[in-house]
């Protein structure tokens, strides 16, 4: 629409003289987009972007669309002709479009309020893995049809259900998926980093934009997969990622890049594909050969006469019998080829990046290094982890209120419940990676505000915005996981295990509300809600609370400690430190924790009991991970 209708004299002319036009930065204004989202829905029976919205002067919606051609075609109608029959309806039926305006608020304020008597159970559990299970593509992966997207909390959803319930299949959907994705062109082979989706089914050719979020929830994705399955090649494709995030997306203060565009040269793609040609040219006869019939690059290419680089239907084995190599030497020679390639790419003209800081995604990206760094014990990805916080703290809290959005200097927009969520989540994941306390401190304090600022004292859920920000003509909740998982889902997520970390029970009761503000969302489309569905989940699993007492740098707690770190064990919580006292400052119930004979001692808690203190390492390894 920017090329077709924006930049068109015909339809600005119309526009400069008619209408007021606004446009929205949906990352920087997302409450904005969330409830102008929702009137699209309910006039059209669909969202999306671009998102089209034509309102009143007092801000009440009467006309959505999405995407509009300049003129009526194929049955879409042309946006010149809904420009000029808006502005006669608004001149001469102004009592029709106010109606529809007021019908829409009120539509509006309904779906706000979502009040029922009934609340989720297990039952939305099942039948969102049923509902998951039912569209996986058994082929390649994935949910649904083309376009694909990654979609990580739905794999993160399956990993903890096969961890409740046992079910193979769940943990299965989330290998294959991740497989093909990392096979797929989605994954750029030469530089890493995943784009934003697949435009087929086999995840071949991607919409080459990348997105750090998308990026810090499949570090997530894969660690957690990396937990279960131990599985190499996961751990080595997360530190691929994470030194594409250092290369790429990281700023020289420790912040990272909202996103890197998918043109240059004015073409889609341009930076990313290869000829034969080049390939051979720049690798040599031999190497090239083998990087072409291991990535399937041909002269004929897979993307308009050129070659996006993919192992989708690779034998590593008739590989290596072909060219008569072992796996060290397989992987010696591609990883020396990616090198010379990124080299002579990085020569091109490169696409523009997205230099916008914004808190909600950094902190996503913060959460899932520190995650990374603890399970695969990378100092660097903690220490960029704690960098990245230490930017946001610096930056982007003005006033002890969190903010959206830092770019050069200018900070801008109260921060919304998404981005207090995330926060939270950053500050939980640090502390499980350094197990340093300052870092659960910070969250409580995060949790303090995020009730303070967003609860919804009569129904229950976090609205979207502050109680301190700027009036819209709805408060709004938003628990729909889209691309990223909700700021409700995440606050549910995070808030429950913080509130049995620090003994908040009245928390935990008060979150319990959710289950009833959201049970009509939720009830009714299980699989758009996996992440919050973590939560509920969270609740049925059986869980431990394991307190571990002993002195800094003791090698007995420090083993412990890393081979807790390394499993997947999403339900138990982690409290350590030198004394029971020492805990005592944010989890009360733990001040009679003692260690025994001044030795690093663990309680295994479970069920409001706990077993007897344990001294000796060995049996502790061996009541946790049950072998």
């Amino acid at each position: 629409m920017a090329h077709e209708s924006f930049e068109d004299q015909q339809v600005a002319d119309i526009l400069n003289e008619h209408f007021i036009s606004i446009k929205v930065d949906r990352e920087e204004r997302p409450d904005i987009d969330s409830m102008y989202m929702s009137v699209c829905q309910m006039m059209t029976g669909q969202g999306g972007w671009p998102l089209n919205v034509f309102v009143t002067p007092d801000q009440k919606p009467f006309y959505a669309g999405t995407y509009f051609p300049k003129r009526s075609a194929y049955g879409r109608p042309g946006f010149i002709e809904a420009l000029t029959q808006l502005l006669d309806a608004y001149h001469n039926d102004r009592d029709h479009i106010e109606s529809l305006a007021e019908k829409a608020t009120n539509n509006l304020r309904i779906k706000a309020a979502g009040q029922t008597e009934n609340t989720l159970t297990q039952e939305s559990i099942h039948k969102a893995y049923y509902q998951l299970m039912s569209s996986f593509d058994t082929l390649y992966g994935g949910f649904g049809s083309a376009p694909k997207f990654p979609a990580p909390h739905m794999l993160t959803f399956l990993m903890r259900y096969f961890e409740w319930t046992g079910q193979e299949n769940a943990l299965y959907a989330v290998t294959k998926t991740l497989n093909g994705m990392a096979n797929g062109g989605i994954y750029d082979h030469i530089g890493s980093g995943f784009t934003r989706y697949s435009t087929d089914e086999k995840w071949l050719v991607p919409h080459f934009e990348k997105m750090l979020y998308d990026n810090a929830l499949l570090i997530d994705a894969f660690t957690e997969a990396y937990q279960i399955t131990q599985h190499p090649e996961y751990e080595k494709l997360v530190q691929d990622l994470i030194q594409f995030i250092k290369r790429d997306m990281m700023n020289h203060d420790g912040s990272f890049y909202s996103a890197i565009d998918a043109d240059s040269e004015g073409k889609e793609g341009q930076y990313y594909v290869w000829t034969k040609e080049e390939i051979m040219t720049h690798l040599g006869d031999d190497l090239g050969t083998l990087f072409c019939a291991v990535y399937h690059i041909t002269e004929e290419g897979n993307f308009e006469g050129q070659n996006i680089p993919h192992t989708i239907s690779t034998s590593f084995d008739d590989i290596k019998a072909a060219y008569s190599i072992d796996d060290q030497t397989l992987y010696s020679k591609l990883q020396s080829a990616r090198h010379i390639l990124l080299t002579v790419r990085q020569q091109r003209p490169a696409p523009l990046i997205d230099d916008k800081v914004l808190t909600s995604w950094n902190a996503l990206m913060i959460s899932a290094l520190a995650k990374a760094g603890s399970v695969f014990h990378k100092k660097e990805a903690i220490r960029m982890a704690k960098q990245a916080m230490s930017f946001l703290e610096t930056h982007l809290v003005q006033q002890e209120r969190l903010m959206v959005r830092y770019r050069e200097g200018d900070v801008k927009h109260l921060g919304f419940i998404e981005d207090y969520a995330h926060m939270l989540t950053a500050y939980m994941s640090l502390y499980e990676a350094t197990f340093d306390l300052d870092w659960l401190t910070k969250a409580r304090a995060v949790a303090e505000n995020m009730f303070e600022l967003f609860w919804d004292e009569q129904i229950g859920g976090f609205f979207f915005s502050g109680s301190d920000a700027e009036a819209l003509i709805v408060r709004e909740k938003e628990v729909y996981d889209g691309a990223m998982p909700s700021g409700n889902s995440t606050a549910l997520q995070q808030l429950l295990k913080l509130s049995r970390m620090i003994g908040r029970q009245d928390w935990i009761d008060t979150l319990e509300k959710m289950f009833s503000a959201f049970y009509v969302d939720v009830s009714s489309y299980p699989n758009g809600h996996t992440a919050f569905l973590q939560g509920l989940l969270s609740q049925y699993a059986a869980k431990r609370e394991i307190i571990i007492l002993g002195k800094k740098g003791d090698p007995q707690k420090e083993q412990l400690l890393q081979a807790l770190q390394k499993r997947f064990m999403p339900f138990d919580l982690i409290l350590t430190a030198e004394t029971g006292q020492e805990l005592a400052r944010l989890a009360p119930f733990a001040k009679d924790y003692k260690t025994i004979n001044d030795s690093t001692t663990v309680y295994i808690c479970e069920n409001y009991s706990c077993r007897q203190p344990i001294t000796n390492l060995d049996e502790a390894m061996e009541q946790l991970f049950q072998i």
